[in-house]
């Protein structure tokens, strides 16, 4: 349903909802001129939305939207939609291309792991731009947390984002682009799970068969006898770099569920400055961490040799790598705006969808072989990811009807 702002008597209602029931939570996704409001009752919420970034609803407060940029509610449809559409192709092309650089990067002649990881964070001041452009509005709410927790907090997931990246950094290493896309798409599996356990979210059939599809998918992949590994890769350097990017995807997803509960248990708080700010953050200190390792592994001393040596140039390697830590904070710039826009959910399609497209990439980029084995990994990753979309989409089914009740002079069990 649409409910525009000017509507005091609707969210009035839902303000008087809140307070008769403090487990209330409303999600408010920009939609043209309008807010949609989802409801996020106790019995719908907790599988309601998959979220990229696992994001909680923001919060209302009174007759005020809070965490969404006041400029957004005074967009036009039209001036909405091109937003979209400029975020969409943010994710998409950033997370598409991100993923061909680093290739190249080694294709090329690059061999440095903590360079590679090092350059998928480096680039966060970029993220300031958004925050400066669209601020979020202001709260007198005082903090729910002390400064040493929250510190503790970006340390610790800036750290594990450090080792997710070194992760992904060797698997891009050992295996194709089109191949290391397909394993990445087993995150939507592992979040399903870790969601269940960490942030109680249900199991349902059609989540329980994307699940089963997706690893399958892998298996596919890790069996196939026909890898197409990168030139001068041995079978076992192969298999390493499967696993890496398997526990590279299944650390992701872990990341995503614990900054989800970190939202919700600890920050308590939600708004288009707070997750910038965490991302900043987070990646300022796996930035560190990276330098850290670039140093105390050695491979610093390789670097000067290395871009000597490459094989399209120094001036190329310099701009493959300015170009990788570029378009991983536009693809970055992509998932915030989705989500402040439309919705997490639509976000997290979208990223996904982008996996799907970064194989096709790969096969006219690199020549990447296209086997039978990985044709057939690839339609039942997208079943996989089709269920869980269709799940979702009876989720905000169920949601839409709850709110529609009142309107009808039927009592709303959840009001």
């Amino acid at each position: 349903m649409i409910q525009h702002p000017n509507d005091e008597t609707e969210l009035a209602q839902c303000d008087d909802s809140e307070e008769d029931e403090n487990a209330r939570r409303f999600d408010y996704s920009r939609f043209g001129n309008g807010i949609m409001i989802f409801d996020w009752s106790s019995d719908v919420s907790q599988n309601s939305i998959h979220r990229s970034g696992n994001q909680e609803p923001i919060l209302v407060k009174e007759e005020s939207v809070e965490g969404i940029p006041s400029p957004l509610l005074k967009l036009k449809s039209w001036q909405w939609w091109v937003l979209v559409s400029i975020n969409i192709l943010f994710l998409i092309g950033g997370q598409a291309a991100s993923v061909l650089l680093g290739r190249f990067y080694y294709e090329e002649g690059g061999n440095s792991k903590w360079m590679a990881t090092l350059v998928q964070t480096a680039a966060f001041p970029i993220l300031y731009i958004p925050l400066l452009l669209l601020p979020s509005s202001s709260s007198s709410e005082p903090a729910s947390c002390s400064l040493k927790t929250i510190v503790l907090i970006y340390v610790l997931l800036g750290v594990i984002i450090a080792g997710d990246n070194m992760l992904y950094s060797v698997g891009l290493l050992y295996l194709s682009a089109s191949t290391y896309s397909l394993i990445c798409a087993t995150q939507l599996a592992f979040n399903a799970v870790f969601s269940y356990f960490i942030n109680a979210q249900k199991f349902t059939a059609l989540i329980l068969n994307s699940v089963v599809l997706l690893s399958f998918s892998a298996a596919l992949i890790a069996l196939n006898d026909d890898a197409d590994a990168p030139s001068g890769v041995s079978r076992s350097k192969y298999v390493v770099g499967f696993v890496c990017t398997l526990a590279a995807s299944a650390l992701y997803s872990l990341l995503l569920s614990l900054m989800q509960f970190s939202f919700e248990k600890i920050l308590k708080k939600e708004t288009f400055s707070v997750v910038l700010e965490m991302q900043i953050y987070t990646s300022l200190v796996a930035t560190c961490v990276a330098v850290i390792g670039l140093f105390a592994s050695g491979e610093w001393r390789t670097l000067h040799g290395e871009m000597e040596g490459y094989h399209k140039g120094q001036s190329s390697y310099v701009l493959t790598l300015l170009g990788t830590a570029v378009t991983w904070q536009v693809c970055s710039v992509g998932v915030v705006g989705l989500i402040f826009l439309v919705t997490s959910l639509f976000s997290n399609v979208i990223s996904t969808l982008s996996l799907a497209v970064t194989p096709l990439a790969a096969l006219a980029v690199f020549r990447d072989k296209m086997s039978g084995v990985k044709v057939m990994a690839m339609l039942i990753a997208l079943w996989g990811f089709a269920s869980y979309v269709y799940q979702n989409h009876l989720d905000d089914l169920k949601v839409r009807r709850a709110r529609k009740q009142p309107q009808t002079g039927q009592v709303d069990p959840h009001c």
